[in-house]
């Protein structure tokens, strides 16, 4: 579960900034860094003033692991910008309009449930772990796993919308929560399964 009195909703930023996609996670290949560069491209050809954050580490020992190297060549050919680490991801997911995780599979992802808890929308793939934060079309969208052309048309969806069509996403994401995923509700199951 979450702390949602630590998550709380932020307002959505300004419709006349850019939008920014955030994705929080370990810069691995299995939690679809590359197809998320991938759709940044895309996106920026069609939208030049889209923005593109990573926020995550560089996991050297991990088999699917990104190298620093061409994370930086991501960031010179302005594909994305790379954020390193942060010991609290709040302010970074205030300032972006979405939070995308393009996993190849997940438990329940905690960037995800927390993006939700502060009233953002979402987009993931359509796996398990992140089928059960989103709903898709209401509190975000969900788009094939491997597949940067799918994540690209959920992005584009995503700019489709008129402010309040982005702020009711938002908004539904934290109900949902606030109904299934409260630390509160959480603690309580398993004190009644104990």
């Amino acid at each position: 579960g979450i702390d949602l009195s630590h998550f709380t909703p932020t307002p959505m930023p300004p419709v006349d900034e850019a939008p920014l996609f955030l994705m929080i996670a370990r810069l691995l290949r299995d939690k679809g860094v590359v197809e998320f560069v991938d759709a940044a491209k895309q996106i920026k050809a069609i939208y030049p003033r889209a923005r593109f954050q990573l926020l995550g580490a560089v996991d050297s020992s991990n088999r699917s692991a990104i190298d620093a190297a061409l994370v930086r060549r991501w960031v010179e050919e302005g594909a994305v910008e790379y954020l390193g680490t942060t010991d609290d991801v709040r302010p970074a997911i205030a300032a972006a309009c979405c939070v995308v995780l393009p996993s190849y599979r997940e438990g329940a992802p905690r960037t995800l449930i927390e993006a939700a808890a502060m009233g953002r929308p979402v987009i993931a793939t359509d796996v398990p772990g992140c089928r059960a934060v989103v709903d898709s079309g209401v509190s975000g969208f969900l788009c094939e796993a491997r597949n940067a052309d799918s994540l690209t048309r959920a992005i584009r969806l995503f700019l489709a919308l008129p402010s309040d069509g982005r702020a009711a996403m938002g908004k539904a994401g934290r109900i949902k929560m606030e109904h299934e995923f409260d630390q509160a509700l959480v603690v309580k199951a398993y004190r009644a399964a104990l």
